[in-house]
């Protein structure tokens, strides 16, 4: 007993030491986007520290260690000859944290070419906008513009980090653009800028998936040339990160290595949509966040279709009849009842699409790196969110953490530790190749069964053994690096593993476009002067009918009140009659 109580006193007071105080760190000189005309001049930096006092702040010029400061004023004199430069500042306090200043650029002796050191890359794409960001080496205006200048946007605010919205565009609709200033056109890597819009329409999308490759080496870099090699951007409609994005902190440095060096060429023309991993998580950015939130955009006010979620940790997109939820399993709360999954009811209770992906960094199922029936984060997205997702038809559950390949059979109800899982929970124990999964389409598809995936191996991997041995959940469980590629066709959906050598090691596709054999159910909800009729979409399509008895008591007529769609279900009003009145659903 008394070992217990010394354990939790540890668990406590690591918990309390390991906070992070609130210290910042700014450039006060020389100001950004200034030009100074003499070659000596002092770099200086505030701070601002509540749990200590800053003993030292480093200067880095050009990202180049340059000279540090030791008391405030934080001051350093510096010699530059004449040219472009940025510098930013490290603050490290008294208790040892650190925090670095937002970077700032500053011309010395006269005006040079502007330069553009990251992007361009597309954000929150709709079907009626995108926004399109880049940086630069020194602050300009943004401008962009589609079709020859037929369409323009811009900025007027001089900045380094350009964000610019196009609206009003036509949907599934190819736009070439350009982009830079109001004095000047950048160039990019292709020659030809150029993306698609997302269809509201049913057509064929194709998906490219990575989880976990922001090592920016030789196996991230292996990776990409083997989807380049047997897909490439001119066939990609978007692209899904699923967290540890940048390693190993997440700093804005490691980003531009492991995501805007490496994938250039397929961030000029392809909407690439991350989550948050726990590595993305472990530095700070301006002001005072994770530099993944300053680096992406993400449609929090619901401005790509979705619920707005009011925040950019979590939120949804629409593309042709997908729904797509990326869900934040690190920095939110996981509480059933906490704002995150709250957003996410309201959400899947809005969607009337096909088919729903989820996507987030802690899978609920994984005996690879990380063990599933241990991990808080892993055990709580699958007692808190799963159980959500399934209630409302997820089709396809898609994470990373794991630094394995792994991909489960079609699974519901399944929410407790591995000794938990019984035959009853696997719907299909099958490989899902030939015969596919089949669910059944529209709104029957709750509890109709779910593929959660685990490809956490696109740049970290290559383990060769699992520590705990396979999930029984699993169909397959793969070592090596890899990516996924899913193909959504209409009412049909295919997924292949893909190696950096072309080799498909793992396929599967879930089916939904034969017809239900299942009656939906009907619900009623009692309004003030009658009753809220509602039931699931479905294949075959049911129409409501009423009669004022059952049998040989009364015939049954069609109700004429209008049907509408609240998601994937049809609801109908009726007012009540004196007389009573029954309700059936028949096939049409």
């Amino acid at each position: 007993m008394k070992l217990r109580c010394t354990l939790w006193l540890l668990i406590a007071l690591s918990q309390t030491v390991s906070a992070q105080p609130l210290l910042l760190v700014k450039m006060i000189s020389p100001v950004h986007g200034t030009t100074l005309h003499s070659n000596l001049f002092p770099l200086v930096a505030e701070v601002s520290d509540q749990d200590g006092f800053a003993v030292e702040v480093k200067f880095y010029v050009n990202d180049v260690y340059f000279g540090s400061a030791f008391q405030p004023p934080f001051e350093l004199p510096v010699l530059l000859g004449n040219g472009r430069y940025r510098v930013r500042a490290l603050a490290t306090n008294s208790l040892g944290f650190v925090a670095w200043s937002a970077r700032s650029s500053f011309q010395v002796g006269g005006e040079y070419p502007v330069n553009v050191v990251r992007g361009p890359y597309l954000q929150s794409m709709s079907s009626t906008s995108v926004v399109i960001r880049w940086r630069t080496d020194w602050p300009t205006n943004s401008v962009v513009c589609c079709n020859s200048n037929t369409i323009c946007a811009t900025n007027h605010v001089r900045t380094n980090e350009h964000e610019v919205l196009l609206s009003g565009l036509d949907p599934d609709t190819r736009y070439s653009y350009a982009f830079g200033s109001d004095t000047e056109t950048f160039a990019a890597v292709t020659t030809n800028l150029a993306f698609r819009t997302a269809p509201t329409n049913t057509r064929p999308v194709t998906i490219w998936v990575i989880g976990d490759s922001g090592k920016a080496n030789m196996n991230a870099a292996a990776v990409r040339d083997g989807y380049l090699d047997s897909t490439g951007p001119a066939n990609t409609d978007l692209w899904l990160m699923l967290g540890d994005n940048a390693y190993e902190s997440g700093t804005d440095d490691e980003y531009q290595a492991a995501v805007f060096d490496l994938y250039r060429e397929i961030l000029e023309t392809v909407p690439v949509w991350p989550t948050l991993g726990n590595h993305d998580a472990d530095s700070v950015g301006s002001p005072g966040q994770f530099p993944y939130f300053d680096i992406f955009t993400f449609p929090k006010n619901g401005e790509a279709g979705g619920v707005p979620s009011g925040t950019e940790k979590y939120y949804s997109f629409d593309y042709a009849n997908i729904h797509f939820i990326c869900l934040d399993s690190h920095s939110s709360s996981r509480a059933g009842d906490g704002p995150m999954l709250n957003w996410l009811r309201e959400d899947l209770a809005a969607t009337d699409k096909d088919w729903i992906i989820a996507f987030w960094h802690h899978p609920p199922y994984s005996k690879g790196t990380h063990d599933s029936d241990t991990e808080i984060q892993l055990v709580e997205m699958r007692q808190q969110a799963v159980p959500i997702l399934e209630s409302h038809g997820v089709d396809l559950v898609l994470c990373g953490h794991s630094h394995v390949y792994e991909r489960s059979y079609l699974l519901n109800g399944h929410y407790g530790t591995t000794n938990t899982l019984t035959p009853s929970m696997i719907l299909d124990s099958t490989f899902g190749d030939t015969p596919p999964y089949r669910k059944p389409a529209g709104g029957l598809g709750a509890d109709g069964g779910t593929v959660y995936a685990v490809c956490g191996c696109s740049g970290e991997g290559g383990l060769w053994h699992y520590p705990w041995g396979m999930h029984p959940a699993m169909a397959r469980s793969l070592t090596g690096f890899g990516s996924m590629i899913l193909r959504v066709d209409g009412l049909s959906l295919e997924a292949r593993f893909l190696r950096p050598n072309g080799d498909v090691d793992d396929y599967f596709i879930i089916d939904k476009s034969q017809p239900t054999s299942v009656r939906p159910g009907l619900e009623l909800a009692r309004t003030l002067n009658g009753a809220e009729l509602s039931w699931p979409t479905s294949l075959p399509i049911y129409a409501l009918e009423s009669a004022e008895g059952v049998g040989t008591n009364g015939a049954w007529q069609s109700v004429s009140n209008p049907v509408k769609r609240a998601g994937r279900r049809n609801v109908v009003n009726v007012t009540f009659e004196s007389t009573n009145q029954f309700f059936r659903l028949q096939a049409r």
